[in-house]
């Protein structure tokens, strides 16, 4: 038997196929065109589910459950989207709705965040654990956290927005409408910011710094940017870097001394920086941590699903 995973995203629909060793064995996506009718949404999820399977010689009697990861507030237990912001979708029942479509198959949904850290715990960097928390780095920050084996989510299913506490009281404007959350100071969006910031310093005081070329070269400023500079040896570049990494440790310091998971995860965009990323921030990370070097500490680690955690996450929805 198989499962199926569903990415469902402002931009793009992913399905893919799952196995029961938790590998993505074919999956196919369409544009979302969010701007339409949520129940043209639905008809797309449908015909993709029944696409892949298709393609794989598979029907949906071969299908033992399907998992919908979507941005948002969450009904998880009645199968609603109650909220999202960038999909037209407002106390939407999104499950009832694909049962229709697909047949009685056992069919869920969560938060996409929910949904990878929950993909890590069953099948990535955290598997074998009981608690642990993931994060990802991206567009935004993300995150998920699992108590118990369970997913947390608050008693309305809008819990564990980690990205949106504040590590800076009155600090940068958020998405969200605060200031000083923790996804407009760890961000990719927001190392790009930083890196802006620096070159227009740099500039304004004559001050070289390789990451103007490397702009120049590129066309633009990207989450890469500083990184790169900073291992080039670049002065300026190695600022960037260490003023991100001090905003990134004391969220994650923030999140282990309330949590104390066994594992938290690190995805996103800027996970792809590896081992790396760990050795700096490691050290950052103990110094926040209340107790100090206790015998038992959380272990930090990068995800391993990559661009597949949304589609296994929301494959092994109900495991």
């Amino acid at each position: 038997m198989v499962r199926l995973g569903v990415d469902l995203g402002g931009t793009n629909i992913a399905v893919g196929i799952v196995d029961e060793k938790y590998q993505v064995i074919h999956k196919d996506s369409v544009p979302t065109q969010a701007s339409r009718a949520p129940e043209a949404i639905v008809d797309d999820i449908a015909m993709l589910c029944r696409r892949v399977l298709e393609d794989k010689g598979l029907t949906l009697a071969d299908v033992s459950g399907v998992g919908i990861a979507a941005p948002g507030t969450i009904n998880s237990r009645d199968g609603y989207v109650e909220y999202a912001n960038n999909l037209p979708f407002h106390h939407f029942p999104i499950v009832p709705l694909l049962k229709e479509r697909l047949g009685d198959l056992p069919t869920f949904v969560d938060n996409d965040a929910n949904a990878a850290a929950w993909g890590e715990a069953i099948a990535g960097a955290a598997k074998g654990t009981t608690n642990s928390i993931m994060i990802t780095l991206g567009t935004g920050v993300g995150g998920g956290v699992i108590i118990d084996n369970k997913v947390y989510s608050g008693f309305n299913g809008a819990g564990a927005e980690l990205g949106h506490m504040v590590i800076v009281t009155d600090g940068v404007p958020c998405s969200c409408g605060r200031k000083g959350c923790w996804e407009a100071y760890s961000s990719a969006t927001a190392l790009i910011r930083m890196t802006k910031e620096k070159l227009d310093e740099c500039e304004a005081q004559g001050r070289k710094t390789i990451m103007t070329d490397m702009v120049a070269k590129k066309g633009r400023v990207t989450g890469r940017t500083s990184f790169d500079g900073m291992r080039a040896g670049d002065e300026a570049a190695k600022e960037v870097v260490d003023t991100y990494l001090q905003y990134l440790a004391c969220a994650i310091a923030t999140l282990l001394n309330i949590f104390h998971p066994e594992i938290l995860s690190i995805g996103g965009g800027i996970s792809g920086e590896g081992q790396a990323l760990l050795d700096a921030l490691l050290p950052l990370v103990r110094k926040e941590c209340y107790g100090g070097s206790t015998a038992d500490q959380t272990e930090i680690r990068i995800a391993t699903l990559g661009n597949d955690a949304g589609i296994v996450g929301a494959a092994v929805l109900g495991l």
